[in-house]
């Protein structure tokens, strides 16, 4: 029976190959969820799925695409997003 910290089902159950030729299982932490684009809920590139612990060591611009919206709406909406802005701006 494995050890009561491993009991819980917030680790992934990994079977690994060891140097002598044996398996084993090995605990591991499962990755978060994929970041969400908010207005069409499609997956969000350039972002690394990282926990916040994990993720508050790496560079600001390695977390998320250096441009308007980045991090918050996919391309395809931010390039609408913002050709609605320079209709709106030109009246």
């Amino acid at each position: 029976m494995p050890r009561p910290r491993y009991r819980s089902r917030s680790l992934r159950r990994v079977q690994k190959k060891m140097p002598g030729g044996k398996t084993k299982q090995v605990y591991v932490k499962k990755k978060p969820g994929l970041h969400k684009c908010a207005e069409c809920g499609a997956e969000l590139k350039g972002i690394p799925r990282l926990s916040a612990t994990k993720a508050k060591n790496i560079a600001k611009t390695k977390k998320r695409p250096e441009r308007l919206y980045g991090g918050f709406l996919c391309a395809g909406c931010a390039r609408q997003k913002l050709k609605q802005e320079a209709r709106l701006s030109k009246d």
